[in-house]
């Protein structure tokens, strides 16, 4: 028990509460956050926190699937042909990893790093774009569910492939990447039953990359993963309940800017070339600068893409009220 109660016990909470929380006011994937915040408190090596947000997120997403499959949101079929692709490439993904760079754990560090990094970016770019497809749905009529969709097995597959080996590798992918992607295969899916679908395939995804994780590093940080799982359990069902309170807008505004923040902060940390040399050689205000230029030029592009729908620069449909258009039926319109 002593090696559970390091002296970074309660920071590994408090980081597990606060990720928690905000994967339960956004319905976002856990991995884009969490990855990289225990990176940045430095309370393991980056194959010891993957595993152990994995192994943490296979936990907490099992509940939120259980209740999506209660009520019946999830597409079963849709979901079948995701695991098929995701779930062995999420296994097999740690082991091609580990096995390029054999037993140099600095190459292997700073491989991590570079390959969370672009994850991050990816995160980033995938999680703006779900807004802006859910914005075009609701200025073309075409927001909701408007029944079940022809599936189409080959590209879905595919789809749950590439998500897999990204979850497996990096622990970012499943409640991000995959949703937008399915978001512009099957747009007739309203977002609840695309979110269910996505929960119910993400748990035995994540739970297949956290095993070979473990496999592949041969063990499981048990002073990571049990604060890990006694922080974003209760933070996680209490963003669910404060949702309904919090401005969506501002606060998925700063989801995208924090990824993008986190993601260049992780490339400059492994010593992607373009930035540095890495954690010996940092740039903390070019990344700070980065954030302050994301502050003010977000609004201003999501201004100009109202714009070009047509839509007043401010004011509705606001971010909140897209999400809420997406998950009423059609038929009640």
């Amino acid at each position: 028990m002593g090696e559970i109660f390091t002296a970074d016990f309660w920071s590994i909470i408090t980081a597990g509460l606060l990720v928690g929380i905000v994967v339960g006011l956004t319905g976002m994937g856990g991995g884009a956050l969490m990855t990289p915040a225990l990176i940045f408190l430095g309370v393991g090596s980056t194959s010891s926190v993957i595993a152990a947000d994995l192994t943490a997120a296979a936990v907490y997403k099992t509940g939120g699937a259980l209740v999506h499959r209660k009520h019946g949101n999830p597409n079963m079929q849709l979901a079948k042909w995701l695991m098929l692709g995701s779930i062995p490439m999420a296994f097999i993904g740690p082991f091609l990893v580990h096995a390029a760079y054999g037993g140099d754990q600095a190459t292997l560090e700073k491989a991590l790093k570079t390959a969370l990094g672009f994850a991050l970016l990816i995160a980033a770019a995938t999680y703006a774009l779900r807004l802006y497809i859910g914005m075009r749905q609701i200025r073309r009529g075409t927001a909701g569910d408007m029944g079940e969709p022809t599936i189409r097995p080959l590209p879905t597959l595919l789809v749950g492939a590439l998500g897999g080996l990204l979850v497996g590798v990096t622990s970012v992918g499943s409640g991000s990447v995959i949703m937008v992607a399915l978001l512009m295969l099957y747009p007739a899916l309203s977002a609840v039953r695309l979110v269910g679908t996505d929960l119910v395939q993400a748990v035995p995804l994540v739970l297949s990359a956290a095993i070979a994780n473990i496999i592949a590093q041969g063990g499981l940080d048990l002073s990571l993963t049990i604060p890990l799982v006694i922080g974003s359990v209760p933070g996680t069902v209490l963003g669910s309940r404060l949702a309904p309170r919090v401005p969506q807008s501002v606060l998925r505004r700063g989801i995208v800017i924090v990824l993008t923040m986190s993601g260049v902060a992780l490339l400059d940390k492994a010593g992607w070339a373009p930035l540095g040399a890495g954690e010996d050689e940092t740039h903390p205000i070019l990344i700070a600068g980065i954030g302050v230029a994301l502050v003010v030029l977000v609004p201003i592009v999501w201004g100009f893409l109202r714009k070009t729908e047509g839509l007043p620069f401010m004011g509705s449909p606001t971010v909140a009220e897209i999400e809420r258009e997406e998950r009423r039926p059609r038929t009640a319109r």
